[in-house]
């Protein structure tokens, strides 16, 4: 697929500078940049990327000033990166879309499917599901029984949703997503094994989230475990029962939310982050990558190390870390010249 300069810019309301006859057919990085891409400048650290790329046009800000020639066509917009996200989209929504029922698959009678979906090859429909309009199921999803799962949502392959839980509308999961699994609830006993306390809740995702490949969302022990509207979950993230994740947050890979963990709206969490149980996270709260999160944390915060403390103190904790070989080196200095003094 070709497109012209300047249809793109018109697409993204922006303005050419250059030649807008152009013709694109693909998408490059700055750095790697190939005759007849279109490519971004949104991080000011690839700038001198933009004098040398080879790319036939560069998405960048309408403020952005250029200190020599450059070599290609500017397409100046409000903000690079969002434009290039909405540009992509648009693209996406070209690609021709999955339709209909491919066999094998298996739906209950009971079921209840909604108009326009796709349902891929072996995938699995229990009673009582109800799929809403515009939904696609890729090969090989399970959904179990009295799922609800809303218009517009995406399950790619491999997905698994367990009884009672209810997935909104316009959401993805994406390869290998478990949603519903057992809650980690054991019960020890004085003579015997460990009892596994049965799991009766569900987990209820709100519209418009996005969980990433083979991220698990226990089911409640009782009640709901709960991903609120908006939610953006990485790829391999643990998310623990009866766990409640605010509007909007979002939680980078390999993150781990133990039981009854309450995180509010707006959250910024990386990678690697642990949580202990029943802790209460505040709105608009950011945490560094691998923090250990051991104690609640107001709303407005930024914390990291592990166990976590505001990010300031952190840093300057880490100042006197990096020198303790040498602050160990002047004590041992000043014990042996003690030891000489008194000596004398």
């Amino acid at each position: 697929m070709e497109f012209k300069v300047k249809d793109i810019a018109a697409l993204l309301n922006g303005i050419v500078e250059g030649d807008g006859e152009i013709k694109l057919h693909n998408i490059s990085k700055i750095d790697q940049g190939i005759p007849g891409t279109l490519t971004f400048l949104s991080n000011p650290a690839y700038t001198k990327y933009v004098y040398t790329t080879l790319a036939s046009a560069v998405l960048v800000s309408k403020d952005f000033h250029p200190e020599q020639a450059v070599p290609c066509t500017l397409i100046r917009v409000e903000n690079p990166y969002s434009a290039l996200a909405e540009l992509l989209k648009m693209y996406q929504e070209l690609n021709p879309e999955k339709r209909g029922i491919e066999q094998p698959s298996y739906v209950s009678s009971s079921a209840n499917l909604g108009e326009n979906i796709y349902l891929g090859a072996f995938a699995y429909v229990s009673d009582r599901a109800v799929i809403g309009n515009n939904v696609k199921i890729y090969p090989q999803v399970y959904i179990g029984d009295n799922v609800v799962i809303g218009d517009n949502t995406i399950l790619y392959a491999g997905v698994k949703v367990y009884s009672d839980c209810r997935i909104g509308s316009d959401c993805i999961l994406h390869a290998g997503v478990v949603i519903g699994s057992d809650g980690f609830g054991c019960a020890p006993q004085a003579d015997g094994p460990i009892t596994q306390i049965a799991q009766i809740g569900n987990v209820i995702v709100e519209d418009l989230v996005e969980i990433g490949a083979n991220t698990t969302v226990d089911c409640a022990t009782m009640g709901s475990t709960i991903i609120r509207r908006g939610v953006k979950l990485d790829n391999l993230i643990q998310v623990a029962h009866n766990v409640e994740i605010g509007e909007n947050t979002v939680i980078a890979a390999l993150a781990g939310i133990s039981g009854s963990t309450k995180i509010g709206k707006n959250c910024m969490i990386a990678g690697q982050v642990g949580f202990s149980g029943h802790r209460t996270i505040g709105d608009n709260v950011r945490i560094g990558g691998q923090a250990g999160v051991m104690t609640d944390v107001a709303d407005n915060s930024t914390v990291i190390g592990s166990p976590i403390q505001d990010h300031k103190d952190f840093m300057r904790s880490m100042a006197i870390f990096r020198r303790l070989p040498q602050l160990s080196g002047d004590i041992s200095d000043l014990k042996k010249w003690k030891k000489s003094v008194d000596e004398k």
